[in-house]
């Protein structure tokens, strides 16, 4: 049976085991030869970069980690809406890997994944294959653009940008606003729940109208929405967009975007057909393809079900993960993903050594959204496992801030660099 690399690729996004094909998953050379216990992490986002750091740190640099990422540079998406309200620049949001392969050994390799073989632990690119003894799997997300007719990768590059992934869209996105006449409308749609980053749209409403209010005066946002009502933070952004932006922002609940009409300017909804000078559609969200690659997608053939002690796949044995493709009732954010990182990367290291991980994990969640370009509010939260329903359940206190303040806007800047920090320095 001979297979090209189309076929090869088909068959990975399918989800069928590499290993149905003896001697396949070899079939190129190892890129770094695998002489002792070794983890391999696939994404380097604030997960991926942040398990890479703390097991080379805390296995007192013992076990060899490599990290492959697609990307040559790490740029955040916490904070990035502020690109669009022309407070950061998107050179601002950009970090180097260096410090992680040069202060902690992690072997950084740049490429796409093309296959994973779980039997033979081994995870393939295009120029080779990695062998590991664990496997994490920190993918982000991907996007379901079939939900939306007219809409898909080429679209959104081009013309229509989602920006849910910080970089080239989220700059693409501020010229399209630069060049809207003034009394234009910029329409922001929002998938139903969950998706990456629950405040997130709402900021971006936000974060746009700063900048229209600040530049083109006559203009409005319009914000539709496939959920019931505002899933975060309601209150503080109601208020924010009454105060801050009266008579901007249109908010449009049950409004799922069905069909795009990308030479038309224009988008469908159940209800309506919206025309709109810039179009902001963000698509629904699944886990990203490296997670059908490794066939650990197994709740709505979406999101990946883990076990909450060692982030380890409740399909797959030795392959773990973290992050925004874990189905789990926990806000899809950076930080979170950060959390998770940490107690994966204890578990793993405790495993490797033949001993069990802690299994009353707890875990943080901290995320702040910017309503101008100097106020901000905050929602924090602690969450601890709870084994007899077996699912991380959020302690009492924490919540969202009182009010959105400038003294909010400084800490969140001092957030993210702390963050950014702990991720990658």
């Amino acid at each position: 049976m001979s297979l090209d690399r189309r076929d090869f690729l088909k068959l990975g996004v399918a989800g069928i085991a590499v290993g149905a094909f003896p001697g396949l998953a070899f079939a190129t050379s190892e890129i770094i030869p695998k002489k002792g216990q070794r983890v391999v992490i696939v994404g380097g986002g604030f997960g991926g970069a942040t398990a890479a750091k703390y097991i080379r740190m805390w296995s007192n640099n013992k076990i060899d980690v490599v990290l492959v990422e697609r990307n040559p540079q790490f740029i955040s998406c916490p904070m990035s809406n502020t690109v669009l309200g022309g407070s950061r620049t998107i050179n601002d949001l950009t970090r180097s890997y260096d410090t992680l392969k040069k202060k902690y050994g992690v072997k950084l390799v740049q490429g796409e994944v093309t296959a994973i073989d779980t039997q033979k632990q081994t995870v393939m690119l295009a120029k080779g294959h990695l062998g590991y003894d664990r496997l994490i799997i920190a993918p982000g997300v991907d996007f379901m653009f079939e939900q939306i007719e007219g809409l898909n990768a080429e679209v959104t590059e081009k013309s229509i940008p989602h920006a849910w992934k910080a970089g080239a869209q989220t700059v693409l996105l501020r010229k399209q606003l630069e060049a809207m006449p003034d009394g234009g409308v910029c329409a922001i749609s929002i998938p139903k729940a969950p998706y990456r980053c629950p405040p997130g749209p709402y900021e971006r409403a936000c974060q746009v109208a700063f900048y229209l209010k600040n530049n083109k005066p006559k203009s409005k946002v319009l914000i539709l929405d496939a959920n019931p009502d505002i899933t975060s933070k309601k209150g503080l952004f109601t208020e924010a967009w009454k105060d801050l932006y009266p008579g901007m922002i249109e908010y449009r609940a049950n409004a799922m975007v069905t069909k795009v009409d990308v030479a038309g300017k224009a988008v469908s909804t159940e209800f309506e057909d919206v025309k709109a000078d810039v179009l902001n559609i963000i698509p629904p969200m699944k886990a990203g393809v490296v997670a059908s690659l490794a066939g650990v997608v197994n709740v709505d053939n979406r999101w990946c079900a883990v076990d909450f002690i060692s982030y380890e796949s409740k399909v797959h044995k030795k392959v773990h993960v973290i992050g925004d493709s874990v189905s789990a009732a926990l806000p899809k954010s950076g930080y979170m993903a950060t959390s998770q990182a940490k107690i994966c990367a204890a578990a793993i290291i405790e495993l490797m050594q033949g001993q069990a991980p802690d299994q009353a994990p707890t875990i943080a969640n901290t995320c702040y959204s910017m309503v101008s370009d100097s106020e901000a509010m905050h929602v924090a939260h602690i969450y601890r496992f709870n084994a007899e329903k077996q699912a991380m359940i959020a302690a009492e206190g924490g919540g969202v801030s009182a009010q959105r303040s400038e003294v909010e806007g400084m800490l969140a800047g001092h957030w993210l660099e702390n963050v950014l920090n702990d991720v990658l320095m």
